[in-house]
């Protein structure tokens, strides 16, 4: 891609991104995430109204009467966003591709940081770790990572999420949110996203698209995979192979959900022929309501 290009579809997206993070999401970014961020601060004598899960019964029950324990807000949360990179990304057959959905995201999510005054950094990873951008504030930075995010050229094709996990435990040494955007094609990362989720708060932005559900009916066709590079005849008219397909979707689906589950991970689904807004409001939403 062209330089101006490039010019051209990074203002496109901040435009249109900062203008949904000033808009909507800034207000429920900082209800959502701010529970990671408060520091104890103080108790003082329980007053009609305080939250009862605020109390610290070590002081109520040395003094006989009620304590609640007070909580500053820390300056800053870090933010980071691991981005997928490998290459079952390159598709999308509604509005756009899976990977332009993800950018658009981890850009709202970037300024919605900004604006809350936030650090924010970046992972890119495929079947390893593709980049590393420090966290960091302002909004020059905020640019460099959709400048990145539009014209990044990954070296491996492959997805290893258990490697982008491993990185962001080591790499980072204060807890930080850190939102996971991909299309989670990819197995045996239990381990990982526990141990990542026990330092860190991780959230799952899993991206997908509708034809990714289901074989269509559509004859003998030739299917080509980016991350394996090999080309394969599939008989799409074929009830078996359409049932084993939906079949293997929908495990891998209760696979991810479980371990989400079991890991503590939120997560929120969001297809590429959908407006992103909705689920990620959602989403917050449901944080919001826990803290």
């Amino acid at each position: 891609m062209e330089t101006t290009d490039i010019i051209k579809k990074v203002r496109k997206i901040e435009i249109k991104t900062r203008g949904l993070s000033n808009q909507i999401f800034s207000g429920q970014y900082h209800s959502a995430f701010k529970g990671r961020g408060m520091a104890f601060s103080e108790v003082r004598e329980y007053q009609y109204g305080d939250d009862i899960r605020n109390i610290d019964w070590n002081v109520t029950a040395r003094f006989n009467h009620p304590y609640v324990k007070i909580f500053d807000e820390e300056r800053e949360l870090t933010v980071m966003l691991l981005i997928d990179v490998s290459g079952s990304n390159e598709f999308g057959t509604q509005k756009q591709l899976k990977e332009e959905q993800m950018t658009e995201i981890a850009a709202v999510i970037a300024f919605s940081a900004i604006h809350n005054n936030d650090k924010v950094g970046v992972i890119f990873f495929s079947d390893r770790i593709e980049k590393f951008i420090p966290p960091k504030k302002g909004t020059t930075h905020i640019l460099r990572i959709i400048r990145e995010l539009i014209d990044f050229k990954p070296v491996s094709q492959k997805t290893n999420i258990s490697e982008a996990l491993r990185f962001l435990t080591n790499a980072l040494k204060k807890k930080c949110t850190a939102f996971v955007i991909s299309d989670f094609i990819d197995k045996g990362f239990d381990d990982a996203i526990k141990i990542a989720g026990n330092k860190h708060d991780l959230v799952a932005l899993r991206i997908y698209d509708r034809r990714e559900m289901a074989m269509p009916n559509i004859g003998l066709v030739q299917v080509y995979s980016k991350e394996d590079s090999r080309r394969i005849w599939v008989d799409t008219s074929s009830p078996s192979n359409r049932k084993a397909y939906s079949a293997w979707w929908k495990d891998h689906e209760k696979y991810l959900n479980n371990l989400f589950l079991r890991s503590g991970v939120d997560q929120a689904m969001i297809s590429t022929e959908e407006d992103y807004v909705k689920p990620l409001m959602n989403l917050f939403k449901r944080r919001e309501a826990r803290f």
